[in-house]
């Protein structure tokens, strides 16, 4: 799972948010240095990455790609189900992408000192390129692809796992389908275990 499915498996917390969404940047104990909330943010974090990573749905559709782009497959397969989750994401939510965006962006702009460097650093290319609703396209995921490719000094050329993408779309939407509906329902256990 990448950005836009972090934060959507957040629920309505604004601060699980921000958490959820910095987590990869806090390493170890580290998050013990947060408030409560973004405590609980990175923490189902690390939950979803562990479910989904062991998952045989999602190993499933990982495959397809590992011998090619092997240890980045996981990667990739990120940006792919965020993609399906921006697609088709009238059937996960009443609110408009680009307005659930928008006000994702307007909360990070607001809670700014809370963020790591990292993601203060990252921000203003993911508003001004504006990431999460780019999700929803080819073309938008070519592009994060490729962004994601340079910073790894081209070792995988990531960017050319469109192809793979275009060659097995529906086998990927009908795995991450099936395996979003289980992920959500863990998700709300999770939260609703942890309060």
């Amino acid at each position: 799972m990448n950005y836009l499915a972090h934060i959507y498996l957040s629920g309505t917390n604004d601060f699980i948010k921000i958490g959820n969404f910095m987590a990869d940047s806090i390493k170890g104990h580290d998050y013990e240095n947060y408030p409560n909330e973004i405590r609980k943010g990175i923490l189902l974090h690390r939950f979803i990455d562990s479910y989904t990573d062991n998952h045989t749905i999602y190993r499933k559709s990982k495959h397809r790609l590992h011998e090619k782009y092997g240890h980045y497959s996981g990667v990739i397969m990120d940006i792919f189900y965020d993609h399906f989750l921006a697609k088709n994401w009238s059937n996960y939510s009443n609110e408009k992408l680009e307005i659930y965006a928008q006000n994702f962006y307007q909360l990070l702009q607001d809670n700014h000192a809370i963020l790591t460097e990292k993601i203060q650093k990252m921000m203003p290319y993911m508003i001004g390129r504006n990431w999460l609703v780019s999700y929803a396209s080819l073309e938008g995921i070519s592009m994060i692809l490729f962004q994601m490719d340079y910073r790894t000094n081209h070792r995988v050329n990531m960017d050319e796992s469109v192809v793979e993408l275009k060659q097995y779309y529906k086998e990927f939407e009908d795995e991450f389908t099936l395996f979003f509906e289980e992920l959500q329902q863990e998700c709300k256990r999770y939260i609703a275990q942890n309060k």
